[in-house]
Formats: structure tokens, C-alpha cells, sequence
């Protein structure tokens, strides 16, 4: 046993387990997609923060160079894509993969439920009123298909030049954009909702680590509607406490 793990993902829970696991005697790489991410992470002796994206051949690398015990996958629900890339390289390298999943939220309450943005951003094309979009800088594009989106939508984005410059080249409004860190409370929320006016809030669901519970309580609260982008399949994996009990007991100091 190489008492060495990988942990690919920025989200909190990730983040969380990273600074839990920092108390081993092991030595940790943690995989980011960004600076910003990387920043994020606590630092420690035995971390090692790589803030970059890999492809499945650039992971196959990494694990056959380092020789990790395990690959930690902490990424966010709807990164399916990157899931899939890292199983995928555990199975070609015969290494161990352990998936955290963080829990779907159940009950939304009343809610239009999308399969992705583009079908959001469809059915928002049918409708009048203001928009609190909520979804992160990568789906801007699938909502200016909604007639004066410009004039229309109000997002909420993290503080990253790259997402900002992205949001103003695609016509979105500066004075209609705010950068900021999550999770936010429900207050928050609220005061965001009703400054802008928001008829709708576009979410998807990123469980209790992402503020989706705010997030619904804030809409029901200021009377926006709710369009939810729902998961595309219930995943298989572990809770977070699962899996840092499993990483305490394996690598236990011996007394």
C-alpha cells in the first residue's frame, strides 16, 4: 500500500474531505479545474493541489506515474462527463474508484422540472417576466436562446475573469450579472430574488452541500417560479461520512 489517494473535484463536500484527510499520515494530490478551485483547497504538507483538466489518456498517466491506492471522485452531479473519464481510467489502470454522492434533494414543491438547460432555456422562451439564473457560467450559452435574454436575466456566477468576460461577450448585462462564492443563505437569495425582480429561478439540483434547500425556500418565499434542471440518473457511490471512515480506518497510524 502506497498510503497515497487522489481526489479529483472543488466541490465543498471535496474540499471538506480533503482538509479531514490531511490529519492522515498520506499523502494526498487533489484535481481542480481552476486556479480559483485550487485556491479554495486548505493548504497542508502532505497536499498536493494540481489545477488543472485532464483528459482520459493524460489520467492514465498520472496514475500510472504516482501509483495512488485510490481515486476519489468528488465531482459535482452534473460533471458526467468527467465521471465518466475518471472510472474510465481506473478500470483501464486497474485502480481503485470510489464515487462521493451527494444526495438529491426530494420534495421540491412546486417546480418545472427540465431535463437539461437547453429545455429550460425552451421552456423560458414561453414565458414573461424577469430570471434568476443560477446555473454557473458554463450553460450561458443554451439561454440566450430566450427572446431578450439580455434584457430578461439576471445571473449569478463565481468571481472568475474568465466566467465574467464569458456572460459580457455573450450580451448579458453587467448591472444584471453578480460574481460570488456559494453556498448562499436563504436571505440571500431572497434579497438577490427581489432585487431583480425574478419571476423565475433556474437551479439545478445540487443537493444540501450546494444550498439547494436555500435556494427552494427562497423562490417559495419571494413567489419565483421554480425551473429545476434535474439529475439525468440516480448515481451509485457513497455519502461523504462513508467515505472518510473508510479512509480513517485504512489508514489508521499503527500505536
Amino acid at each position: 500500500m502506497n498510503r497515497r489517494i487522489w481526489i479529483i473535484g472543488g466541490t465543498s463536500e471535496g474540499r471538506g474531505l480533503v482538509k479531514e484527510l490531511a490529519q492522515l499520515d498520506i499523502e494526498i494530490f487533489v484535481s481542480v479545474a481552476t486556479n480559483y478551485g485550487a485556491g479554495l483547497i486548505d493548504a497542508a504538507p502532505n497536499v498536493k493541489v494540481l489545477p488543472e483538466r485532464m483528459d482520459l489518456a493524460a489520467m492514465q498517466h498520472f496514475i500510472a506515474e504516482n501509483r495512488p491506492d485510490c481515486v476519489i471522485d468528488a465531482t459535482h452531479p452534473y460533471a458526467t462527463i468527467v465521471t465518466q473519464t475518471v472510472k474510465a481510467a481506473c478500470e483501464v489502470t486497474g485502480t481503485e474508484y470510489l464515487r462521493l454522492v451527494r444526495p438529491a434533494e426530494a420534495g421540491y414543491g412546486s417546480a418545472v422540472l427540465v431535463h437539461d438547460a437547453a429545455e429550460a432555456a425552451e421552456v423560458l422562451s414561453h414565458t414573461e417576466g424577469k430570471i434568476f439564473l443560477t446555473t454557473g457560467s458554463k450553460n450561458l450559452p443554451d439561454f440566450t436562446a430566450v427572446p431578450d435574454y439580455a434584457g430578461r436575466i439576471a445571473l449569478r456566477i463565481l468571481p472568475m475573469q474568465d466566467s465574467l468576460a464569458k456572460a459580457v461577450e455573450l450580451g448579458y448585462k453587467p448591472a444584471n450579472i453578480v460574481c460570488m462564492q456559494g453556498p448562499f443563505e436563504e436571505d440571500l437569495n431572497i434579497a438577490m430574488l427581489k432585487h431583480f425582480k425574478a419571476k423565475y429561478l433556474v437551479t439545478k439540483d445540487s443537493g444540501k452541500a450546494g444550498g439547494f434547500e436555500e435556494k427552494i425556500a427562497a423562490a417559495h418565499e419571494a413567489g419565483a417560479e421554480l425551473v429545476i434542471i434535474a439529475r439525468s440518473e440516480n448515481e451509485n457511490g457513497s455519502g461523504y461520512a462513508e467515505i472518510a471512515q473508510l479512509m480513517k480506518e485504512r489508514y489508521k497510524t499503527a500505536e
